[in-house]
């Protein structure tokens, strides 16, 4: 057994000295991801709607001014022509006192302030679920990789010893050809492995904006956990409630239910309470006495809208119609988090079984192989015998080792669909490496 867990570490790859752990790919894409950024100035952006809000309810003051130049020609009761200039300055100051659209507004305001934050929490998580995903891709290709080449070595080895044993005659050419032909399907499929890792650097390159590192790779004899409730409804349930996309839909759907309140609000009269200063000043011509004048008003000021072609209406159903659509896209958000539970449950709790089952898988691989080379050697066993092992062991520690990632993937996207990801979770991913 010791054995062969030393063959497998040699499939899987051995970790690098110092190799980047998931949490420094994290921290990084953190500072380089574009989406994660947009989503933060996203954020910015959405926490200015309370304040614009507020302002409806808000004093406004305003200060206007004119200048008007004036030519007179007056011919009764006597001929004269003069000109001159009048300047008017009004500074107006409005209180709204009664303005139910902006209280709607308000409160919309607020909701689009939690809308905003959901929103970029969610990023946060799906920012954590990209990184998880990105590394284990790249891993996991590596790991194809490793194995692909590993099985190569093993078939270019089979291939000489074939030849030589033919050559002395203790085995047939067909042996020779099955290795030749083994070693080419080994050497095409090194080539897509080696491709499928280039690929997967480069999206991990993309979200972190720098070439990737050395990876650390996961410990040797690490174990995975089944979910706890085990109980699938539970998680479902669990979704449907506290999901990150659940409740950013279901704030925009109260969003979506204060507008069409707002519109009808359309209706409503409108009371102000209004205070104006204002200075005029007409400057003297040659049949003109110059005048100044200061003047104060303090009132009340409302305002009843009584037809307006039909707009107010036609909003009101507009935001009606929408409000409605926002519930069948709240249930249709509900829908997609159960599912998303389930499938990652199961994926979790299939996943470990599977793991369990390649681990014993490699093992035994791993004894036949050695009972197969053995046999050749002794000459009970063909060439094609031992080739069918190596074949063998190379899928079923390719098998482990995605078993393994996807595992991991289930359970971190298992904890996103109930919103409770956190960097502790990575965190204890990240315990599973080997650093």
């Amino acid at each position: 057994m010791k054995h062969a867990v030393v063959v497998l570490a040699a499939m899987l790859g051995a970790g690098a000295v110092q190799a980047a752990d998931l949490l420094e790919i994290y921290r990084d894409a953190t500072l380089s991801d574009t989406k994660f950024a947009s989503a933060r100035m996203q954020l910015e952006a959405g926490r200015e709607k309370y304040p614009q809000a507020r302002a409806g309810l808000l004093p406004t003051l305003t200060l206007s001014g004119s200048s008007t130049y004036n030519h007179v020609n007056a011919t009764l009761p006597a001929e004269r022509e003069y000109a001159f200039n009048s300047n008017t300055y009004t500074l107006q100051l409005v209180q709204p006192l009664f303005r139910w659209q902006n209280w709607v507004a308000l409160r919309q305001g607020e909701l689009q302030v939690g809308l905003a934050e959901a929103q970029y929490a969610a990023a946060q998580m799906d920012l954590m679920l990209r990184s998880a995903q990105a590394y284990f891709d790249l891993l996991n290709a590596q790991d194809v990789l490793n194995t692909v080449t590993q099985l190569k070595t093993a078939a270019g080895e089979q291939q000489q010893l074939s030849k030589k044993s033919f050559e002395v005659g203790t085995v047939t050419v067909t042996d020779v050809n099955d290795a030749q032909s083994r070693f080419d399907l080994a050497s095409a499929q090194e080539i897509a492995a080696q491709n499928d890792v280039n690929v997967k650097r480069e999206a991990l390159r993309v979200l972190i904006n720098k070439e990737p590192p050395e990876l650390a790779r996961l410990r040797q004899g690490m174990s995975l956990a089944q979910p706890l409730p085990a109980d699938v409804e539970a998680w479902a349930q669990a979704a449907v409630k506290d999901n990150l996309d659940v409740q950013a839909q279901q704030i925009a759907r109260e969003i979506a239910a204060r507008e069409v309140e707002r519109n009808r609000a359309g209706h409503l009269p409108t009371v102000d309470a209004v205070g104006t200063y204002s200075r005029n000043h007409s400057g003297n011509g040659s049949n003109n006495t110059p005048s100044q004048s200061r003047n104060w008003t303090v009132g009340v000021q409302a305002s009843l809208p009584l037809f307006q072609g039909g707009a107010t209406q036609s909003k009101v159903r507009e935001s009606a119609a929408l409000s409605e659509k926002s519930k069948e896209d709240l249930e249709t958000v509900k829908r997609a988090a159960s599912q998303l539970a389930r499938q990652s449950y199961l994926g979790v709790t299939s996943g470990v079984a599977q793991v369990k089952g390649y681990e014993a898988a490699v093992l035994s691989s791993t004894s036949s192989l050695e009972s197969n080379k053995l046999g050749y050697q002794v000459g009970v066993k063909i060439n094609k015998d031992v080739l069918d092992a190596q074949s063998q062991l190379a899928d079923a520690a390719q098998k482990l080792a995605k078993a393994r990632y996807d595992t991991i993937m289930a359970q971190v996207k298992l904890k996103q669909s109930v919103g409770v990801l956190s960097i502790k979770d990575l965190e204890e991913v990240n315990a599973l490496l080997d650093r």
